[in-house]
């Protein structure tokens, strides 16, 4: 049986969900989930180190890595194929402004946070 999923500590709420370049119809959607846009925010906006980005989000630093991995080729894809990209979803906790991260709560099997929802921690 796979271990529990560990939320990941973001630190902003995205103000925009949904990018899509001009002058095309119904374009094909590519999923950013909030957490990879966290990582691309801590990485490459904050130009933070990625060990210590790592440790805000409260995962190691491989596992950081793997998300802005991701984060990175479906942003790509995005822009090379004219695909729109929507940001949704994920394992995440907010984390106030501020506040030293502790480790995330580990999610309980069958509850997921999102869209901001989810069991309160």
């Amino acid at each position: 049986m796979p271990r529990s999923r560990r939320c990941r500590w973001v630190g902003f709420q995205p103000n925009f969900l949904y990018f899509e370049p001009r002058g095309s119809a119904n374009p094909e959607v590519v999923v950013l989930r909030v957490e990879e846009l966290e990582s691309i925010r801590l990485k490459d906006y904050v130009k933070m180190e990625q060990e210590e980005a790592a440790e805000r989000m409260g995962v190691s630093q491989p596992t950081f890595h793997r998300i802005l991995h991701e984060a990175r080729r479906k942003i790509a894809e995005a822009l090379v194929e004219g695909k729109a990209i929507r940001i949704e979803g994920g394992d995440y906790v907010i984390m106030p402004e501020g506040r030293v991260p502790a480790p995330p709560p580990v999610i309980p099997p069958g509850w997921r946070r999102r869209h901001g929802g989810g069991p309160p921690f």
